[in-house]
């Protein structure tokens, strides 16, 4: 199958041909400078700690920036809710083919000890060619660069191929990702997204896969009485028994080897104790708080069984009390993006002409929504932005003339991936799981 490219040349159209040089997309990004850095301040400015501050202050900016810029925006209301916890829009190409997604949050960690930084943290301050404040890097750079990059490619829609949607999650630091979450997994979630891009920062590497996690609440019974009692010595202590339990978890930390796709171990870790009311009673219930990092070769039913099993042999030897109940949470499978991923390939590709240094693929130990992501089907690199220091710690910052080339590396990138021929619906679920390449 072929097309005609913008000369008039013949080509396949399973290549990406891009619409103008890299240089020219690098020169854009440098002439963005100035309005990117303005728009991070901006967005620095208005403090939006995940659970703490209003969501609408933040999202009505962002609102109204795409308005300016006639970009058409959405609102994400929680459906539980009502309340506003994203804000979206698709720049639509003129010729029908994939989606995919610019992801980043709006929310941010908490500041800290606000005196403790070297400028407030909603300050915005520039020194020294870093610019300071909470959420800089996590992930308002990234919000401010993906706007620049859809305003230059609204200027070449005719010439696209599909759908480039921008999806800026209010609700992250939270917990809950309510913007992915609603939008993803709603009853109105789109079924042609290709693949996500998430804009963490970090420059030197391209994050493409991670460890998973299941999280447990473990509830440890006994036999409450008073201490005092001549019969005390015969209750079980709940918080004994959990000790016991918390023991055998420990013992357990690592519960296999490396996985040779993600070259990471699975890991159990107890995060959280909690039991007992008075001095003088003793406790009937614990619960133990319970984390486990999951591969691909140890995965959510292998974390559960573990912790059943654990919990089924304490209480063989607590026969007199009640036994131990456990609560499963949410839990995400760990991934990695295939080679051939169309997301992975592009960026990569774009980074070798933009940045000085090669950019390695790496797979994460912690677990973030591309974790969230591959469990519907759907592949997702999980960093890749301008450099930072102290992320979520205090004085927070990047380093702004690591911008353009991170601008430019995005720009080229989505060029590629919309101005070729779609990937086949398949290839959406094998670029989530994939093996070691």
């Amino acid at each position: 199958m072929t097309r005609q490219d913008l000369a008039g040349k013949t080509v396949s159209a399973n290549v990406a041909e891009p619409l103008v040089p890299g240089a020219q997309v690098r020169q854009w990004a440098e002439s963005d400078k100035e309005s990117v850095i303005s728009l991070i301040q901006a967005l620095v400015a208005i403090p939006s700690r995940g659970g703490l501050d209003p969501y609408e202050p933040i999202v009505d900016y962002v609102r109204r920036w795409f308005s300016e810029h006639d970009l058409p925006a959405r609102l994400i209301p929680d459906p539980a809710t009502g309340q506003v916890v994203g804000v979206t829009s698709d720049l639509s190409g003129a010729h029908p083919g994939p989606r995919y997604v610019l992801d980043a949050c709006l929310d941010t960690a908490p500041f800290g000890e606000p005196t403790a930084w070297r400028h407030p943290p909603t300050s915005a301050t520039i020194e020294g060619g870093w610019l300071h404040g909470r959420g800089a890097a996590d992930s308002k750079a990234a919000i401010a660069i993906f706007l620049h990059v859809a305003a230059r490619l609204r200027e070449q829609a005719k010439h696209l191929y599909g759908t480039l949607t921008l999806l800026f999650d209010a609700d992250e630091h939270t917990g809950r990702f309510g913007g992915a979450k609603t939008y993803f997994g709603g009853a109105d979630a789109p079924t042609d997204v290709m693949g996500v891009m998430i804009g963490y920062p970090g420059a030197a590497e391209l994050v493409i896969g991670g460890r998973g996690f299941l999280r447990a609440d473990v509830t440890v019974r006994g036999q409450a009485g008073h201490v005092g009692s001549r019969r005390s010595r015969s209750y079980d202590n709940a918080v004994e028994k959990a000790a016991e339990l918390v023991r055998a978890l420990a013992d357990n930390r690592q519960p296999g080897p490396a996985d040779p796709a993600l070259d990471l171990p699975p890991t159990v870790t107890v995060t959280g104790i909690s039991g007992g009311e008075s001095y003088s009673i003793i406790p009937d219930r614990c619960t133990v708080n319970v984390d486990v990092r999951l591969t691909t070769t140890f995965d959510q039913a292998a974390a559960q069984y573990l912790i059943e099993q654990a919990a089924a042999r304490v209480d063989d030897r607590w026969p007199g009390s009640r036994p131990t109940t456990v609560v499963f949470h949410e839990s995400w499978p760990a991934y990695r993006l295939a080679a051939t991923a169309p997301i992975r390939v592009a960026l990569l590709r774009a980074a070798q002409q933009h940045l000085p240094n090669p950019v390695t693929a790496k797979v994460a130990g912690p677990s973030n929504i591309g974790n969230y992501l591959a469990s519907l089907g759907i592949g997702a690199t999980a960093g890749f932005g301008v450099r930072y220091e102290g992320l979520h710690g205090t004085n927070e910052r990047i380093e702004l003339a690591t911008i353009p080339a991170i601008q430019a590396t995005y720009h080229d990138a989505l060029l590629n991936l919309l101005t070729g021929r779609p990937p086949s619906p398949t290839s959406r679920v094998r670029t989530s799981l994939g093996q070691k390449t």
